[in-house]
């Protein structure tokens, strides 16, 4: 594949006013979607995952995430730690399903075996009938593939290329949100899970990041006037926040309360809301018109939720993603009309955190670019 077929550019703005957005491709085109994995999804702290799935030793979670198949594993040290979900013999995907394990990893196919750190273990008659160490074969040396790994609170990241600074750096735009909340005391209450969503994951961050659409889309679920927003944008974090006039949070029918929304480039999201609590969405790139998305409820004052206070809060929640999951997928619709290969307009005002974001896409992949410049294609 040629490293400029899949390239796309941002129409340059003819004024202030007049801001293009990307171009079709970027949401539709399988060879962007391709150079999209290699470079946005792997050069940097990739959202995966929440430790609070993982309760005991030898539970494993399998991740198909930006074209690739990715195993966590909680080894018997009480670490969660990353892995190229492949048999180091034929490379088949060793884990299909979210379980425990025990305390060995193995393939189904000629049963190698590998124990939770990841070391291969038994190699049975590889060199013939019972010659299962045969001379020159060393077992140490074919392991499982390690992924760098970080765990913020209860959120797991994987820099899959290995070549991201460190985790702390890298997110210091986001840290710096958050220093009048102590995220330590939080506590998760429920989880959405809204399943596979027919939009390019792209579209799910840009809808979470703008606040332009949400008098008109969330008309009856939020009270929230556009006139309360504003607009964050600082470096690779970027998004939105309202300061209502009068909050209220008794309202059992529409979010009505001060609120900010976050997202840390790629894909990690957080919104923070009057007075105690936080949502975290995990959004998983699947291919260029798929998109898996589940959201975390948690409190903040290191209390638990009632039962009554998870079921509102959940109905409300549950209402406004799919509200925002029929913008998205008609978003995506929209792109198969040559009217969108422009890539449509931006609000200059409104949709700061959109604009960034797209240009952090064009940075990205245009490195894939530079890197197969002079290389023959195979």
């Amino acid at each position: 594949m040629s490293g400029s077929k899949a390239s796309v550019k941002i129409k340059s703005p003819k004024n202030m006013n007049t801001i293009f957005g990307l171009p079709s491709k970027s949401y539709t085109d399988n060879e962007f979607w391709e150079k999209e994995c290699n470079t946005a999804l792997s050069d940097g702290w990739l959202f995966v995952a929440f430790v609070h799935e993982f309760s005991k030793v030898g539970d494993v979670v399998p991740i198909f995430i930006a074209g690739k198949p990715i195993l966590l594993i909680k080894n018997e040290n009480n670490i969660i730690t990353a892995f190229h979900n492949v048999c180091s013999h034929r490379c088949l995907k060793l884990v299909n399903e979210k379980k425990n394990i025990g305390k060995l990893i193995r393939c189904p196919y000629h049963s190698w075996t590998y124990d939770l750190q990841g070391n291969l273990k038994v190699a049975p008659h590889i060199g013939g009938t019972n010659q299962h160490k045969p001379k020159g074969f060393n077992l140490k040396k074919h392991g499982l593939k390690p992924i760098r790994i970080h765990i913020w609170h209860d959120w797991i990241f994987i820099n899959i290329n290995g070549k991201a600074k460190k985790f702390e750096e890298y997110a210091k735009p986001l840290f710096s949100k958050f220093k009048d909340l102590d995220l330590n005391k939080i506590k998760y209450a429920a989880t959405l899970d809204f399943g596979k969503i027919n939009t390019n994951w792209k579209f799910l961050i840009e809808n979470f990041i703008e606040p332009y659409h949400v008098q008109f889309v969330h008309k009856t679920t939020t009270n929230q006037p556009l006139k309360d927003h504003y607009t964050i944008v600082d470096g690779i974090c970027y998004g939105s926040g309202v300061n209502v006039n009068k909050e209220d949070n008794k309202n059992n029918s529409a979010l009505s309360v001060s609120s900010r929304y976050l997202s840390l480039f790629p894909n990690f999201i957080i919104g923070t809301y009057y007075p105690n609590q936080i949502g975290v969405y995990l959004n998983v790139p699947i291919g260029p018109s798929v998109t898996s998305q589940k959201r975390i409820i948690y409190s903040t004052n290191g209390k638990s939720m009632s039962k009554e206070e998870i079921n509102i809060t959940k109905k409300i929640w549950w209402s406004v993603h799919k509200e925002d999951h029929e913008m998205c997928e008609r978003l995506q619709e929209g792109r198969s009309s040559p009217a969108s290969n422009d890539g449509g307009l931006l609000s200059p005002y409104w949709e700061k955190g959109v604009r960034k974001f797209q240009q952090l896409i064009i940075q990205a992949t245009m490195k894939s670019k530079k890197t197969m410049k002079g290389k023959k294609n195979v």
